[in-house]
């Protein structure tokens, strides 16, 4: 009130509360991000006896399946270092599949945290990739200690091509889980189409088959295979790993690993990260109608 008795009414537009920096203002709360990666962390092993043992488990178990069905069973052995080759394409395959599932239902999963605390909403599907991301460091070390007792030479050039790899997963993966993250709020049958989207990417990449099977069926075209950005994250990994644990890794390289590789990588790389900032676009341009729709 005024002292002459009237209400003092402010000409000001209505704010949301949620920041409005996106994924600039995710990492500025870089506390808030951690806590919620540690708290998916804990709820995933809660109750469980193993706990953390079961990301080593897990995907020793998936190694030898695809081991023993593709490679003993279909005879798909004939690939030199079968089994690393396999398990180099299923580590970004699975960092890719777990961040878009889990991306696409955080802010669902999270709609609790989301109407009550003001913070990035896109902070739920970030802090999926960033788990997705913990999750995949057993599985590197299995991979090593596999490598290593294959024979493994290793290469730092190759290696560097890892972190490439790992961050047009991280990019493709967060910028995919953004978009549809919203479209999960207003339709929840999006989670379950994608689950069944990402059935498909484990043979689209050359994962249970080789590189070189593809260049032979395809000649000049196998370059379009090389669009695929998780194919060529899957061809960085096992430039890393796989060639090296082979008996002659310069003829693995020629046969198997594309002269292009790199610049594709990097290609990919860029088009990951135009995504990403596609993904924010998107996601700001439906945040605000979030909370009504949970």
């Amino acid at each position: 009130m005024t002292e002459a008795g009237q209400h003092h009414i402010v000409d000001a537009p209505l704010v949301s509360p949620a920041p409005k920096a996106g994924l600039v203002d995710v990492f500025r709360r870089r506390y808030l991000l951690r806590m919620l990666v540690q708290r998916e962390i804990s709820a995933r092993y809660q109750g469980s006896f193993l706990g953390l043992l079961w990301s080593y488990i897990n995907p020793l178990s998936q190694l030898f399946i695809y081991w023993f069905v593709f490679g003993i069973i279909m005879g798909r052995g004939k690939v030199e270092s079968f089994p690393i080759h396999v398990f180099c394409g299923l580590i970004v395959v699975q960092f890719f599949i777990e961040t878009f599932n889990a991306g696409t239902r955080s802010i669902v999963r999270n709609k609790g945290l989301v109407q009550k605390m003001a913070v990035p909403r896109e902070m739920f599907p970030v802090a999926s990739m960033l788990v997705s991301f913990y999750h995949m460091g057993p599985q590197l070390v299995i991979l090593t200690v596999v490598s290593l007792i294959s024979g493994w030479t290793p290469n730092v050039e190759y290696l560097a091509g890892v972190i490439l790899a790992m961050m047009i997963i991280a990019l493709l993966g967060t910028s995919l889980a953004l978009m549809f993250s919203v479209a999960n709020v207003f339709l929840r049958d999006v989670s379950s189409f994608v689950s069944i989207l990402t059935n498909f990417v484990r043979f689209g990449v050359p994962m249970v088959y080789p590189y070189s099977l593809v260049d032979v069926r395809f000649g000049w075209f196998a370059q379009f295979y090389l669009l695929n950005p998780i194919a060529d994250a899957v061809l960085l990994m096992q430039q890393a790993f796989w060639v090296g644990s082979t008996d002659n890794p310069e003829l693995t390289h020629a046969v198997n690993i594309p002269d292009s590789l790199w610049a594709f990588s990097f290609l990919a790389l860029l088009v990951s990260a135009l995504m990403l900032l596609f993904g924010q676009f998107i996601f700001k341009r439906f945040e605000n109608r979030i909370p009504e729709r949970l």
